[in-house]
């Protein structure tokens, strides 16, 4: 009973265009409600209007918007023969919270659309710039996600000043600027000034991170793998097994916003860096492409990208084409990727998995068909990322006087030992690892006869 009491209840509005297919539009509504879900909101029920464009004045029909405001009043829903299909009443629910209309819509429309149906407005974009605004947890996340807000904010100022009765009151200017600025305008330039602000804090951050970076890759030589794919395709499960760490799992979209870097497990030579990423997502508003592009980083410094897919979603292909798309704009699309369709698990039985896997290798040869659940899929998928970094090692022996047994463990940090043997004058060691590595490691080895070619 508690649980039913804290509900929050919403509608889904969307307009489908003659250029969108059913199963396209059903897929974007289907992740509308997955988002809505993210926000806290039971979806209860959708509009649905067929149209050659969106209406100019509130984005749905006049029929389509009298229907929505009867169905938020608690009256009931008919189909086209007259007979009752939903009420409120019926289904023993709160009152409507919003609306959550599946574009963006412009602030005028957003705002008539408000008025007619009595209730909250959110589009697409805002529901995903609510979302990120709850789940951001760094600096640099938070910084982004306020100026994506206040970008998204600012020419709705003025339609939210209609809305609340406000008749544009003028206040004496300030600073030489004279009488005659407006609120609205008033609050536009304090949101110019904050984005201004934000984003010279993004550029200091931005460059403390380079410079940790680059100490800690002239520290040591790590090979580095970044997880990208559509948001909740799997990616945080998938980081937890293979760095046996604990991150956050969550069914939700856009569960994971920071970046979060684990090592492989258990350790491997080279040692990889695994780095999970802010999931895609269709029709992302571009501002927050933008504003979330330094969550990408690590994949533009990654070696190998594992591209992680939804098996089990029969829309995987679009999820394909929007991760594709996006690595493209922020010029990660030359970086080596491995497709991962994970949650084969999730389809069917064991005869429909076989299957899927079949079509899924055939379609894409040299793709990884698993799951993040099965630890054998997982071992399976950690000793080729293993064999990606060690594609261009060679095999060499190193000699390590016994006056210089310090340096042992260097020789095991850099390299793998495939054989050691040892005589009164020191150790010997067959090693197999990077070419610079083995050269650097020559240097620091005593001895005439530190290194020889295997």
């Amino acid at each position: 009973m508690e649980v039913e009491q804290k509900l929050r209840v919403a509608v889904a509005a969307a307009v489908q265009l003659p250029n969108v297919s059913d199963m396209e539009f059903e897929s974007s509504l289907m992740e509308l409600r997955e988002l809505a879900k993210t926000l806290g909101f039971k979806v209860v029920h959708t509009f649905v209007q067929k149209r050659n464009s969106f209406d100019t004045t509130g984005y749905l029909g006049v029929g389509k918007r009298q229907e929505i405001r009867a169905f938020v009043h608690g009256e009931p829903i008919f189909d086209e023969a007259g007979d009752e299909v939903l009420s409120l009443a019926e289904a023993n629910l709160p009152e409507i919270e919003a609306i959550l209309v599946d574009h963006e819509i412009s602030p005028s429309q957003a705002r008539n659309l408000e008025i007619e149906a009595g209730c909250e407005v959110m589009d697409r974009t805002m529901v995903i710039l609510e979302i990120f605004h709850r789940n951001a947890r760094s600096r640099a996340a938070k910084a982004q996600v306020e100026i994506a807000r206040l970008g998204y904010m600012a020419p709705r100022l003025r339609e939210a000043a209609k809305l609340a009765g406000s008749q544009g009151r003028q206040r004496s200017g300030v600073g030489g600027r004279g009488a005659g600025e407006s609120h609205t305008e008033l609050d536009k330039r304090k949101i110019r000034d904050r984005i201004a602000e934000l984003q010279l804090e993004i550029l200091a951050m931005e460059a403390e991170r380079k410079t940790q970076r680059a100490r800690r890759q002239e520290r040591q030589s790590q090979a580095a793998v970044a997880l990208v794919g559509y948001t909740n395709a799997g990616k945080s499960t998938l980081m937890r097994a293979l760095t046996g760490s604990e991150v956050l799992v969550a069914n939700k979209l856009f569960a994971t916003l920071d970046t979060t870097v684990r090592a492989l497990y258990p350790d491997s030579v080279p040692r990889v860096l695994v780095s999970d990423t802010v999931g895609f997502i269709k029709n992302l508003p571009h501002g927050l492409v933008a504003s979330f592009k330094s969550t990408l980083d690590e994949a533009l410094d990654a070696s190998l990208l594992l591209h992680v897919i939804d098996a089990s979603d029969p829309g995987f292909e679009r999820q394909l084409e929007v991760t594709d798309k996006v690595l493209e704009e922020i010029g990660a699309d030359v970086v080596p990727r491995l497709r991962i369709f994970n949650k084969i698990d999730h389809v069917g039985d064991a005869a429909a998995q076989a299957e899927c896997a079949a079509n899924l290798r055939a379609m894409y040869p040299d793709c990884v068909v698993m799951s993040a659940r099965q630890p054998d899929d997982v071992a399976a998928l950690r000793l080729q990322i293993i064999a990606f970094f060690q594609r261009d090692h060679v095999e060499a022996e190193l000699f390590l006087p016994w006056s210089a047994q310090q340096l042992r463990k260097d020789i095991f940090t850099s390299c793998e030992v495939l054989d050691e043997r040892a005589d009164e004058a020191g150790a010997f060691f067959t090693v197999r690892g990077d070419s610079a590595a083995i050269e650097a490691l020559r240097d620091r080895l005593a001895g005439p006869s530190a290194l020889t070619e295997a």
